[in-house]
């Protein structure tokens, strides 16, 4: 009896052992391959998203759809490498940490987001396709009361940003006397200035142009006249220099086709290449 029980333990231990060098081999065959070769083998590019940033990238509760500038980037990606799309929800205040998260849960992010030096020391971001810079949204009937970033930083003006980005980081450091308000949900804030909720709501100028055609309350004074200057790209985490060198590429074929420019005017954004 004690000598079945002995070799039954032994075969247990053995096949215990032989279980983990197979998926120790099989992590390690996986980690052999290039960022677009697992892409191919999975047959999906998995692209994460904010979903909350008309037109580059919204997310439609009702459809579970996406749509918009970043996310017809991100789909002519996938093409070019002959996979399916699938994409996945970030959030402006959890991006960096979803980005360099482990284990990797997406290839790349997209849809709104600048090329920062801050961002380029911890992950890879591409070359830019999209010209961006701060600017405000406002009601109509205020347009000529805001000429310049003086007028805004008043004690009875209203500033409402959204979590976590650039945008409440760029009203932190630049607005001393207004007071700043945080609101969660983005893509809610035009509707809050329109509704006197705020008086003004820093943006880029890739978002102003959409809330002022389709919200005529809405007046964007200051879109020609920027506060920074900057590009959107695409980011994603270390170790992907093959992925990142095909992005580039694509990118500087999108110019040079004309597909780029096409898309810019469909969303009504500037092109500036």
């Amino acid at each position: 009896m004690d000598y079945l029980k002995t070799k039954t333990w032994k075969l247990t231990l053995i096949f215990a052992i032989c279980s983990i060098t197979l998926c120790a081999c099989s992590k390690d065959d996986d980690n052999s391959l290039s960022t677009i070769d697992r892409i191919k083998q999975r047959g999906t590019l998995i692209v994460a998203t904010t979903g909350d940033y008309r037109p580059l990238s919204f997310l439609e509760q009702e459809s579970g759809e996406y749509w918009g500038f970043g996310i017809e980037m991100a789909k002519a990606f996938a093409d070019k490498l002959s996979v399916k799309t699938q994409f996945v929800k970030t959030s402006w205040p959890t991006l960096t940490a979803d980005v360099m998260a482990e284990p990797q849960s997406f290839d790349l992010a997209i849809g709104g987001i600048t090329i920062t030096d801050a961002r380029k020391e911890t992950m890879l971001m591409s070359d830019g396709y999209l010209a961006n810079g701060k600017t405000i949204l406002c009601r109509i009937d205020d347009a000529d009361k805001f000429k310049s970033l003086d007028d805004i930083d008043q004690p009875d003006i209203l500033v409402m940003v959204n979590p976590g980005g650039l945008n409440e980081k760029f009203a932190l450091n630049n607005l001393k006397k207004a007071k700043i308000i945080v609101h969660d949900k983005n893509e809610e804030i035009p509707s809050l200035i329109a509704e006197g909720k705020a008086d003004v709501m820093i943006t880029e100028i890739t978002e102003a142009p959409y809330y002022v055609q389709n919200d005529a309350r809405l007046a964007a004074p200051l879109i020609d006249k920027p506060f920074t200057h900057g590009e959107i790209g695409v980011l994603m985490r270390r170790g992907q220099q093959d992925l990142l060198d095909f992005i580039n590429q694509t990118i500087k074929t999108m110019k040079d086709d004309g597909f780029l420019r096409l898309l810019h005017e469909k969303y009504g954004l500037v092109y500036a290449y």
